[in-house]
């Protein structure tokens, strides 16, 4: 072998051990990448899980605000069914003694 001929398989060895190296580098740098991208799917995931429970917990608040009922709801409540039950009570009491005059008149 000439010296130019081994001169020539120097820098070709020389340049296939810098690919090498480039590839072991891009090779371990790949890695790194793929590792990121899980971790990083990995949250996504987790982010979404959060906001579905984050839109779950805000319609159930929405729900339970319509649903809830004030003490001043209750107390008018209260009022409207006593003055329903009074005048029941006279519509009752007009009824029996119109039925007593018809029954009483009538023996």
């Amino acid at each position: 072998m000439t010296t130019e001929e081994r001169q020539s398989m120097k820098s070709f060895e020389a340049k296939v051990r810098q690919v090498i190296a480039q590839y072991r580098v891009l090779k371990q740098e790949n890695a790194d990448l793929y590792t990121e991208l899980e971790s990083k799917e990995e949250e996504i995931k987790k982010l979404k899980a959060e906001v579905t429970q984050s839109k779950n917990d805000y319609n159930n608040l929405k729900l339970a605000k319509m649903i809830e009922i004030s003490d001043a709801d209750i107390k008018e409540s209260k009022m409207k069914i006593t003055r329903l039950v009074r005048e029941i009570n006279k519509c009752i009491s007009m009824l029996s003694s119109e039925t007593e005059e018809d029954t009483g008149g009538n023996n």
